[in-house]
């Protein structure tokens, strides 16, 4: 049974790690998004759950309904896994969870398990410490992803707080801009000064972009915002001889 692949706005990112250099995401998905693709795959009339308690383990039980035309009758297929308490919902966290993991035994969002390593650097994150411990309560949200294989290909997370952005991989949506191919140096060296021409505020353009250099604009906007400013520069010199 093949179920699709999570889609970017199922994908909920959340922090795992934190230091004073600064924070690792995890990404995973919800029990809901796991009941929505169940219902979307083989009909919520062909899929069931049950929990059972095993030397004191919460345990779940996925049944998905198997036709067998030649026999004559259906077959109920199971896949088991345990869960783990939450830490503000013990029962019902555990209960959760483990119906995650048995999806995942099913195939259910198990691309996950390619993500690569998301780390925000301090700089990225708004870091607090208590009982000198570095701590943070900066949110994280999964703009693209997108997968060969199975596998995770291109990712883009960002640090809603901050907008700072994470990006990893190669996106195969590439427009005539190569739209997710970063610029380089000389790029990037070459806008600033046509900006800075222009008269467009440096700040409040990468604020609008979500990122903190011009190196982290991709292709499709560094020829967006080239062309703008060529536009006012032209214009300003019309004007001026005007």
């Amino acid at each position: 049974m093949n179920f699709r692949l999570l889609e970017a706005d199922e994908i909920e990112a959340r922090v795992s790690t934190v230091t004073e250099k600064g924070c690792s995401v995890l990404l995973y998905k919800d029990a809901r998004c796991d009941m929505r693709i169940l219902d979307e795959t083989v009909g919520p009339e062909n899929w069931q759950r049950l929990h059972e308690v095993v030397n004191n383990n919460l345990f779940c039980n996925v049944g998905i309904r198997i036709e067998r035309p030649k026999s004559g009758y259906d077959e109920w297929v199971w896949k088991q896994d345990v869960g783990t308490e939450s830490y503000t919902e013990a029962q019902k966290g555990e209960a959760s969870d483990a119906f995650k993991r048995a999806c995942f035994n099913w195939g259910i969002g198990r691309e996950l398990y390619t993500s690569p390593f998301i780390w925000f650097d301090a700089k990225s994150v708004n870091l607090d410490v208590k009982n000198s411990k570095a701590t943070t309560r900066d949110r994280f949200k999964v703009d693209e992803i997108e997968y060969e294989n199975r596998r995770v290909s291109w990712l883009k997370v960002t640090n809603t707080k901050t907008k700072a952005v994470f990006t990893w991989g190669r996106s195969r949506n590439l427009n005539e801009y190569n739209a997710k191919e970063l610029i380089d140096n000389e790029q990037a060296a070459e806008l600033e000064k046509l900006i800075e021409a222009a008269g467009v505020n440096y700040d409040k353009l990468l604020e609008k972009y979500g990122i903190e250099k011009l190196n982290d604009l991709n292709m499709a906007q560094y020829t967006a915002i080239k062309n703008k400013a060529s536009e006012s520069i032209i214009k300003k010199a019309t004007e001026g001889k005007a």
